[in-house]
């Protein structure tokens, strides 16, 4: 498989999906990493000591919102009321790991170089809450953030002072590989290496202060590079920035040491991650779900991945399910580099055609429907733009019209009856010399599959699907992604016209 294409459209603001922060964990022995649990309305979890945060920050830092049952937030209980009430009565939960788990983090830079303050807001303020010891943390970041404050000291770098608008370093984002495929897969987790990006406030590396910066750069791959008994750094990225409004990173980027590719193994693919593009801060629990996501995608289907970010769905589908074609579809621009890299290590041998789109998903959603059997959406937290809800509620009358306006122009050329693909072609570029392959059907998704960060979202989403009756749901799953808060991460399928009546085989008699 060596071809794809890249398609551009209009550039738009980005939509991303965070949670609240970092979270914390425990010191006594955690029970195991990972439990699935089947739910009921009527399932009773009391206080568990053994499932408890047991984090000197809580109450300080505005991350976590609940110190015990960590493996059962009691959204769970929500959820599997309201799959109940659509038809879904076997609603599964996954714990997921509750300590440990964040191997992405963004952190604000405060105070000053002999006493510097890495941490996230107190609720409701721009107080940076200092968090050593955070329990959500895979331990690598607390480790990074412990030498990171070493370098401020030593180098001299002064922390941002949001209300004056100065000093040099404003935040840091760690970033956790655990691709290491010279280890054995139980040891890759916990000897990750961590990316460090450094937000800086300046316009770009030629300011007065760039010194600074490079000497603090030094410092990290001095004593946490590759020569260190304990190698820490991955690699150390600068992000330059000077706006006054919440937006952490600016638009200039700088590659300063160690390795520029950033790789991690999930849903049987190796992905390539820039520092500016979106990543799963929970790598386990987004394996995990992927892993489930993949049963529900028959094999040799077409797919169409919206909201795609760098295409990690999209790429593991053709992958793992054989896929005749993926189209991704993403409103950053930003995620392109790092979806052709993750296209270049894809196993030779996958004979998809596939194509990633620089668009708003949420214009002209119709076009990237059609010649499509299953579509999947990881919208961000907000779910759903208003116009692709329309487009899936009317989704069968849209369907009888497009196959009516094929049969009454049966004469024209084959890619006439597919806009998308003549968009691709207007504006691409052609990795590789096959062509994608042909699809002249004009039908549109058999399935639906919605990824959401966003329960309440969500839950008005679905409503409005289920209310058309174009659609109904088959399953849903929920993932413990962030562990200390009431955001869980739900995969929902759902499947085109009415439920079917189970027809239970009457048992024979024995004689």
């Amino acid at each position: 498989m060596n071809l794809f294409h890249v398609s551009s459209r209009p550039s738009c603001p980005l939509f991303t999906c965070h949670a609240t922060a970092a979270l914390p964990t425990h010191p006594s022995p955690p029970p195991p990493s990972s439990l699935t649990l089947s739910l009921t309305p009527s399932t009773s979890v009391q206080p568990s000591l053994a499932c408890a945060l047991h984090c000197p920050h809580f109450q300080s830092c505005s991350g976590c919102t609940h110190e015990l049952n960590l493996h059962h937030p009691i959204i769970v209980d929500e959820a599997t009321n309201f799959f109940k009430k659509y038809g879904v009565s076997d609603f599964t939960f996954d714990s997921c790991k509750l300590w440990g788990w964040r191997c992405r983090a963004k952190l604000a830079v405060r105070g000053s170089s002999t006493n510097p303050l890495i941490g996230l807001y107190e609720e409701g303020t721009h107080n940076v809450v200092d968090i050593p010891d955070c329990k959500a943390h895979h331990p690598n970041i607390n480790a990074a953030v412990d030498l990171l404050k070493r370098g401020i000291t030593e180098v001299e770098v002064q922390p941002y002072d949001k209300d004056e608008g100065t000093g040099d370093l404003r935040y840091v984002q760690m970033a956790v590989t655990t691709y290491n495929t010279s280890l054995p897969a139980a040891e890759r987790y916990k000897n990750g290496k961590v990316q460090v990006t450094l937000v800086w406030n300046s316009r770009n590396e030629n300011s007065s202060r760039s010194e600074k910066l490079n000497a603090l750069a030094n410092f990290l791959w001095r004593n946490g590079g590759p020569r260190n008994n304990f190698h820490l750094i991955h690699s150390v990225w600068a992000n330059f920035q000077t706006s006054t409004n919440n937006v952490i990173f600016g638009n200039r980027w700088r590659h300063l040491l160690g390795e520029r590719d950033f790789w991690e193994h999930v849903g049987g693919i190796d992905v390539s991650l820039a520092p500016s593009s979106f990543g799963q801060a929970n790598t386990r629990a987004f394996n995990i779900l992927l892993k489930k996501l993949q049963k529900y995608v028959p094999c040799g289907t077409s797919v169409a991945d919206l909201y795609a970010g760098a295409g990690v769905i999209g790429l593991s589908l053709a992958a793992t399910r054989k896929c005749r074609s993926v189209k991704c579809i993403e409103i950053n621009k930003e995620s392109k580099l790092s979806f052709e890299k993750t296209v270049d290590r894809l196993p030779a041998t996958i004979e998809s055609s596939i194509t990633w789109h620089h668009a708003d998903a949420s214009k002209e959603p119709l076009s990237w429907l059609v010649g499509s059997d299953v579509v999947v959406i990881d919208p961000p937290r907000k779910g759903l733009d208003t116009s692709l809800v329309d487009a899936l509620q009317n989704i069968s009358s849209i369907e009888r019209r497009v196959l009516s306006s094929s049969e009454s122009s049966s004469s024209r050329v084959k890619e006439e009856k597919r806009p998308w693909v003549l968009r691709a072609k207007e504006a691409s570029v052609q990795v590789g010399s096959k062509t994608p392959q042909d699809e002249s059907t004009q039908s549109l998704p058999q399935t639906l599959i919605y990824i959401s960060c966003g329960w309440e979202s969500f839950k008005e989403d679905c409503k409005a699907l289920l209310s058309s009756k174009a659609w109904h749901l088959e399953k849903a799953h929920g993932f413990n992604f962030f562990p200390g808060t009431q955001s869980i991460e739900v995969l929902a399928v759902f499947k085109r016209g009415h439920r079917k009546a189970k027809s239970g085989k009457k048992k024979k008699k024995r004689l």
